[in-house]
């Protein structure tokens, strides 16, 4: 069997360093390590949609704008398949045939999708497309046969619930479709990385993000107003790493060298939260600290997406090709699905002699 990528972003804004850390930067990892036979990166407008569907111009000009993040952190057209989601109508009647194999209180029970709920206040307000977006997910999935789906800890859900209607699928129809495995962040840190005011989750409506594009000065004024540890108040108060956001991301993008580069008086990690927990060390140093890391891993993302930035036909034509190929495999597997289905009228030729025969035994 094929070892086979899928996964992506909702185009909602430009990507931050919590997708970065979550997923992007394992993908680029994955991308250029060989092992896999195909990788599809897709941009799920139609599913930024279903919570987006009253302002669809907010959804239609961040296509661009995660396209050019994927391309500034690594992604290559030549090695990846890059598409947007609403262009493989293909999606769309997969999706409609795995609705009647989850039942709604099943879409309700799911974990991401109920605290997105909350999150959004919908209550009883749900847009449909919405609750069975995690239906939309599967389609997504097993319309490339992936095998793994890299993704965040708060993913987990949405491919458990891929797996249940691929096995149901399966039960009923056939050995047909594919199930596949999600691949966690190896980094425990990075698996759902903290907003910049400490609060659980980093997101765009929240303001709490460090985006992959912000400029140097941008970086560096939200990294010196982060949340850390409210009782240290005074230099010489020791201090809690856990639950503190700035080591949290220290955890998430720190190395070795990085001390020896930028911070000489520690050898490691370790041993600078130790000084902090101990007392003596105070936020402002931990934190230019933390800015420096940061600026040496956004710099080059930086950079890169400016060059793109001269090139948007480009990556449009970029874009649109990668849209024809996904949608020539989508179309293929959506054909074996109608197979195993016996909505095949038209090509199953056994039918049409055998409904011939029939009628004419009648007469």
């Amino acid at each position: 069997m094929e070892k086979i990528i899928l996964t992506g972003d909702r185009p909602t804004g430009r990507l931050h360093i919590g997708h970065y850390v979550g997923s992007l930067k394992r993908r680029v990892e994955l991308q250029n390590s060989g092992e896999f036979d195909k990788i599809y990166i897709m941009i799920a407008d139609a599913q930024a949609l279903t919570d987006n569907a009253d302002n669809p111009e907010k959804v239609r000009q961040n296509v661009l704008e995660v396209a050019l993040d994927y391309m500034a952190c690594g992604l290559d057209p030549k090695k990846s398949t890059i598409f947007i989601q609403s262009q493989v109508p293909e999606l769309c009647e997969l999706t409609t045939f795995y609705l009647n194999l989850v039942t709604v209180s099943r879409l309700q029970r799911n974990p991401t999708v109920k605290s997105e709920i909350k999150m959004r206040d919908f209550e009883a307000s749900i847009p449909a497309g919405f609750l069975t977006y995690p239906v939309s997910q599967a389609a997504d999935i097993t319309a490339f046969k992936a095998t793994v789906v890299p993704a965040g800890e708060d993913q987990m859900p949405m491919v458990e619930q891929t797996r249940e209607i691929v096995n149901r699928f399966n039960g009923i129809y056939g050995e047909t479709l594919v199930e596949p495995q999600i691949l966690l962040p190896e980094n425990e840190a990075c698996l759902r990385l903290p907003g910049t005011d400490g609060k659980a989750k980093m997101s765009k409506s929240l303001n709490n993000c460090i985006y992959l594009s912000d400029s140097e000065e941008e970086v560096r004024k939200k990294v010196m107003g982060m949340y850390t540890d409210p009782d240290h108040i005074k230099v010489s108060d020791p201090g809690k790493v856990e639950g503190n956001t700035v080591f949290t991301y220290l955890d998430a993008f720190s190395r070795p060298e990085h001390f020896e580069k930028y911070l000489p008086d520690y050898k490691d990690l370790d041993e600078l939260k130790a000084h902090y927990m101990r007392g003596g060390l105070g936020d402002v140093k931990v934190k230019k600290f933390l800015n420096a890391v940061m600026q040496e891993e956004l710099a080059p993302i930086r950079e890169r997406r400016k060059e793109l930035e001269q090139q948007i036909p480009e990556i449009y034509q970029m874009l649109r090709e990668g849209c024809v190929a996904a949608r020539a495999v989508a179309a293929e597997t959506l054909k074996e699905v109608k197979d195993a289905m016996k909505i095949n009228y038209f090509d199953d030729t056994a039918l049409i002699e055998e409904q011939q025969a029939k009628y004419s035994e009648v007469q």
